[in-house]
């Protein structure tokens, strides 16, 4: 599913920049997206709490393969669909994808609390997230191929597949762990989102950690505007974008295994904050490079930089959330995190459109390097953080 909706990704923000020149109808993929995932986020969360997580996992996903046919029809010259309704059917698959990322965010999180017992979830935090960045390597990659050397209609095609193939692999899941679950005590749902959203502003550590993220990736994201850089600085056209989008996730992966033999459960607060400044740092570069082997390195470091927040980020989720309260909690993280992603896409759009692109990416890193400093001083408990100690036997 991952690999599918990066890949998706991926083609869609080439053939937008290809069909419109305009930098905007990039960033408006992101306020699209953002809109539908942040209202039904909280929504979603409070029924991953009482219902079967796996089956709303498989359930929403037929809505991605739905958006997927959308594009695949689009994008078939011969119905000359663009010409009948301009780039409508897209924004109408991003918004779908926005919708379904909203529910299926906190599923994915709370039902990895089910399959994997407590005293693993942070080894377990590592390796979903080498598994994430491996869907995230191959899926760009292919994407931006696929549609470089065979066509679009073959890319989104593959993207369909891909999701048929996810669905498939999910219905093989097995949960060790019940959600359990006296509905007659249950009390109403704006009371039950609002227990999450309580728990998770009362908790410094996990209010913070949220908080860096949204901020950061808000600010200092370029991925949006990727395929600028590849169509007109770089000159690589979509092969060059798919191998770029790749390289944070490659970064990730080397990370992430190195993550395995040495888990950040140790001065894991500031390991946090100084993976964002150096994440920051790197975006600063990327904006400033013209070399194609530069630009693809620093998105690699980048990458190695943002995993090391995401394992700390996640083993912070997993360790101080219960199970019957991970979904709402990590439908909170969904609107910090999903708001940040989209709306960092929306909010380069628009920078970019009025300082200019290269100065907008400089500026995002440079806030990036502020919200670290920021964190570090206004949030001890988060700066001052070792998972080890508070875990214990545990680790």
């Amino acid at each position: 599913m991952t690999a599918a909706t990066l890949m998706q990704s991926v083609i869609v923000g080439w053939q937008l920049y290809d069909l419109t020149k305009d930098v905007l109808s990039l960033g408006m993929i992101g306020l699209t997206e953002v809109i539908p995932q942040v209202g039904i986020a909280l929504f979603a969360g409070h029924f991953v709490d009482i219902y079967d997580r796996k089956k709303i996992i498989m359930y929403t996903t037929i809505l991605l393969l739905l958006g997927s046919g959308i594009l695949v029809a689009y994008s078939i010259g011969s119905f000359n669909f663009y010409t009948l309704f301009g780039t409508v059917p897209i924004y109408i698959t991003v918004f779908i994808t926005g919708f379904v990322r909203g529910i299926l965010m906190p599923a994915h999180v709370a039902y990895l609390g089910q399959i994997v017992s407590r005293k693993l979830l942070p080894n377990a935090a590592t390796w979903n997230s080498v598994v994430w960045h491996i869907a995230a390597v191959l899926g760009p990659a292919f994407g931006g191929l696929i549609y470089g050397f065979i066509g679009i209609v073959a890319a989104y095609s593959t993207v369909f597949l891909f999701y048929l193939i996810g669905i498939f692999m999910m219905k093989k899941t097995r949960s060790i762990n019940k959600l359990v679950i006296c509905k007659e005590e249950l009390s109403g749902v704006f009371i039950r989102i609002k227990e999450g959203i309580n728990y998770v502003f009362k908790n410094q550590i996990l209010l913070g950690a949220f908080s860096l993220d949204m901020f950061a990736v808000l600010f200092g994201g370029a991925v949006a505007m990727l395929p600028v850089f590849a169509s007109d600085i770089l000159k690589v056209g979509p092969q060059g974008l798919g191998i770029l989008r790749a390289c944070p996730a490659t970064g990730a992966i080397i990370m992430s295994v190195i993550l395995m033999f040495h888990p950040p459960v140790g001065k894991s607060g500031r390991l946090l904050l100084s993976s964002v400044a150096g994440f920051g740092l790197c975006m600063i570069g990327f904006a400033l490079s013209r070399d194609f082997y530069l630009s693809a390195a620093l998105l690699f470091f980048s990458g190695l930089f943002d995993n090391v927040s995401v394992v700390i980020r996640g083993t912070i989720l997993q360790i101080y959330t219960p199970n019957e309260m991970r979904g709402r909690v990590a439908a909170v993280n969904s609107i910090f995190v999903g708001s940040s992603n989209e709306l960092g896409a929306f909010e380069s759009g628009v920078t970019a459109r009025l300082m200019g692109l290269v100065p907008s990416v400089i500026f995002g890193g440079c806030m990036t390097l502020l919200v670290a400093a920021v964190a570090t001083k206004v949030a001890p408990k988060l700066r001052n953080l070792s998972i080890r100690e508070d875990t214990g036997s545990l680790l």
